[in-house]
């Protein structure tokens, strides 16, 4: 009987040895507690002891943890519908507030911290038109809900908000007709300028062209008629100079210029009297008689 006695005893010291001592690992902490209350919150990784029976010990996983959420619809500030999905990177920053906020359930963190987010968002959506949202305001966003909310679950939860980022932002069917209706009116409508103003310019450019080429043609005439005044002013004085020198040469060229101008054509036909003076010097020329 006493030994069964002392197996019972060895047993029961052991297993309050090795209920004294605890370990958190890395990428953990730990919370203890003594009848519901903390009597400490910030254990580091390594063995730590604790008094059997009366203390209980929490640990936390302390890396980033994820939140995805669902979709979600929100209004811009003209009322038109978006549907928004995100995610929420998140750590425990406080364990003794975590404790107190949640029981130290990761569920109902995330049940308490996902309104809070969701708040912000919709405060933030509803500030902004929906051209800003699909250009550039989605980082803006991000930044400003992610500081709003990391303040209030500090505050509340004892958790630190890392980040939150927009996945996707989709319209629902009714305002992606419109918006499609819009971006297309839109575009026919600059199209339709661009068109114009390419008509425009063309006709500019070919009015400037047809103005310089009757510039151009007449210079052109002009400097034509000049140039075949002075070849004529120059022919007359060159024919006065031969007649002048030798008149019977000169009815004998001319006569021969005139033959050739005649009978270009090779199949041409002329009647006339023989004794015609266009015929002269196809016979014995006489002199022209003056």
């Amino acid at each position: 009987m006493k030994r069964i006695v002392a197996v019972l005893v060895v047993a029961l010291l052991v297993l309050l040895g090795l209920n004294s001592v605890f370990v958190v690992n890395e990428g953990q902490s730990a919370l203890l507690l003594q009848f519901g209350r903390i009597v400490r919150a910030d254990y580091p990784p390594g063995l730590h002891f604790k008094l059997p029976v009366v203390q209980q010990v929490l640990h936390f996983d302390k890396r980033i943890l994820s939140l995805d959420a669902p979709p979600e619809r929100y209004f811009t500030s003209e009322k038109k519908s978006v549907n928004v999905d995100f995610y929420v990177k998140w750590r425990i920053a406080d364990n003794a507030a975590y404790y107190r906020a949640t029981g130290g359930d990761r569920l109902q963190a995330e049940q308490r911290l996902l309104p809070i987010v969701k708040d912000a968002l919709r405060f933030e959506f509803n500030a902004r038109t929906l051209q800003d949202l699909i250009s550039s305001g989605r980082k803006d966003i991000t930044d400003r809900v992610r500081q709003q909310t990391d303040a209030s679950a500090r505050k509340n939860l004892g958790i630190q908000v890392v980040d939150v980022r927009i996945k996707r932002i989709d319209l629902p069917d009714e305002v992606s007709e419109s918006v499609y209706k819009r971006m297309k009116a839109e575009r026919l409508q600059l199209a339709n300028q661009l068109r114009y103003t390419g008509r425009e310019a063309a006709e500019k450019i070919e009015a400037d062209a047809d103005r310089q080429g009757q510039v151009l043609r007449a210079d052109a005439e002009r400097d034509a008629a000049k140039v075949r005044g002075e070849g004529d002013a120059e022919a007359a004085a060159i024919y006065a100079q031969a007649y002048g020198q030798d008149p019977e040469f000169f009815a004998f060229y001319r006569s021969l210029a005139a033959y050739r101008k005649a009978f270009k054509g090779g199949d041409n036909v002329l009647i006339l009297k023989p004794d015609s003076e266009f015929l002269r010097y196809f016979g014995t020329p006489e002199p022209a008689k003056h």
